[in-house]
């Protein structure tokens, strides 16, 4: 397996700078481009804003980097096609996606390389598994020879209602299971809930039905406005939002079984939209939207093992989309004229 990867000081890693490659996949594979600033893009992120041109810096985790698609095919890259015209000045968009990462790591992604680049809008995307990711210490990701090991990540507490950074820089090198005391392992990220009997529910092929049944919750995280992780999470994107000097656009973004209408998103939609007046930005759910798309075809927006958007996915986020930016977008431009 090749690497994609690159050891990174402050927010635990990014892709390889130039990197260009063939990723395997149940899709038949799909190439990977990368910048000279270690994102997957076609062009390097300039600072100065392109004459003529408007900007939209996106923020996430795979969803919004684009695995198993082509960085042509993302919906970011989709969105910037589907405005151009019309007798609007064209807009640029550039993608910060990295997998893997939780919104803490995002924030930091800003903070390092995109803070001084100059844009008109700032969208965030965010999983709403990465309620998880911000509060783990330890996540499990793959190494150049394709084996799971430890590895630390960079992490917010909330202290006294101040964040506190901590493991920066992460270790460089993973860790055993037997170097963590037991708070640091109770601080790993596993995936969720009931990892054991989710691996077997999978493993006879009887997830879906299970969850049909049981109604199972998986992010009661979002339950109450008083939950730790949802405070975490909150006061991440708060203190982001309010350090930005241009519009925000925050979008969730659902899991599979929210897709499949199998738990209810109405606790991660109230959140959000709570978040949203709080801070004062735009709030896009693409979820209804996502729903309104027949039962069939809304099972092929992701792929058949992989819970990945296929090309139909990120179509359908980029057409969601699309009238909330150009509104945003040309009020903006209406303002400067």
């Amino acid at each position: 397996m090749r690497q994609l990867y690159e050891y990174h000081p402050v927010v635990g890693y990014r892709y390889i700078p130039g990197l260009k490659a063939r990723i395997p996949h149940e899709g038949g594979g799909y190439l990977m481009q990368v910048n000279e600033q270690g994102f997957r893009a076609d062009r390097p992120f300039a600072h100065a804003r392109t004459p003529g041109h408007r900007r939209v810096l996106v923020f996430g985790d795979s969803f919004t980097a684009g695995d198993a698609v082509c960085n042509r095919q993302r919906y970011t890259d989709l969105l910037e096609a589907r405005l151009e015209g019309a007798g609007a000045p064209p807009v640029e968009f550039y993608n910060f996606g990295l997998s893997s990462t939780g919104t803490d790591q995002q924030y930091l992604v800003w903070r390092e390389f995109a803070r001084s680049i100059e844009h008109d809008l700032v969208i965030i995307a965010v999983f709403v598994e990465n309620i998880r990711r911000v509060v783990a210490q330890f996540r499990p990701h793959r190494d150049e020879q394709g084996v799971e090991r430890l590895y630390a990540k960079p992490y917010y507490v909330l202290e006294n209602d101040t964040l506190r950074l901590y493991q920066v820089p992460p270790r460089r090198d993973p860790y055993g299971e037997d170097e963590l005391d037991a708070a640091q392992a109770a601080a790993v990220d596993q995936g969720g809930r009931f990892v054991m009997l989710r691996k077997m529910v999978t493993k006879l092929g009887m997830r879906d039905m299970i969850q049909h049944l049981t109604q199972y919750q998986p992010l009661p995280h979002y339950d109450s406005p008083a939950n730790p992780a949802w405070r975490l999470l909150r006061a991440i994107l708060l203190q982001w939002i309010r350090a930005l000097d241009r519009p925000v656009l925050l979008m969730p973004l659902p899991l599979p079984q929210h897709l499949d209408e199998t738990c209810d998103a109405a606790p991660y939609q109230a959140r959000f939209a709570e978040l949203a007046h709080d801070a004062g930005c735009r709030l896009h759910d693409p979820l209804p939207d996502l729903l309104r798309i027949a039962p069939d075809a809304r099972r092929k927006l992701r792929w058949e093992q992989d819970i990945h958007f296929t090309p139909a996915g990120h179509d359908a986020l980029a057409r969601s989309l699309e009238p909330v930016v150009a509104a945003v977008l040309g009020a903006q431009l209406a303002r400067a004229s």
